[in-house]
């Protein structure tokens, strides 16, 4: 399959808004606690506010799995992007049973978890895309290869 970054894109776009205005779902007893307790989380209130802090995030992970992908080749390239998606996974499973446990976290409202739940398969989707997708692969030009050994032990 072939690598279409502006498919990428568009859809860490559509998830980081559909975040945002989920997570600013917050219930009335999570708004109480996010305006007297914890005043560090506001922007989770307002819906553009929480999508650009999850869009940065997204494309902050994002452009280091870009780099990981440039920097490894083959099995181990797979490797370390399967470890980041085991650990993606994980942090939301983690987010799952915390959102589940903690009484706190579970005032916050269905629709809230829901919008923090897409961070982590945001993240996901962006792993899993170049996982699957192919890597560029640059054609090497005839008029650069050297013509004989002379040249060749030159360079």
């Amino acid at each position: 399959m072939k690598r279409n970054y502006f498919l990428l894109c568009g859809l860490l776009l559509a998830i980081a808004l559909l975040s945002g205005i989920l997570t600013s779902g917050i219930s009335l007893i999570g708004r109480i606690g996010v305006n007297t307790f914890y005043k560090s989380y506001q922007f989770f209130r307002v819906w553009w506010q929480a999508g650009l802090v999850c869009l940065l995030l997204l494309l902050l992970v994002t452009g280091l799995l870009y780099l990981i992908d440039r920097k490894f080749t083959g099995i181990r390239r797979k490797s370390i992007l399967g470890a980041f998606l085991v650990i993606f996974l994980a942090g939301l499973y983690m987010t799952y049973s915390n959102f589940r446990t903690d009484l706190a976290h579970r005032w916050l409202g269905e629709r809230f978890h829901l919008g923090v739940y897409l961070y982590w398969i945001g993240f996901c989707v962006a792993d899993v895309f170049f996982i699957i997708t192919a890597r560029p692969v640059k054609p090497v030009l005839a008029d650069h290869l050297p013509h004989n050994e002379q040249e060749r032990n030159s360079f």
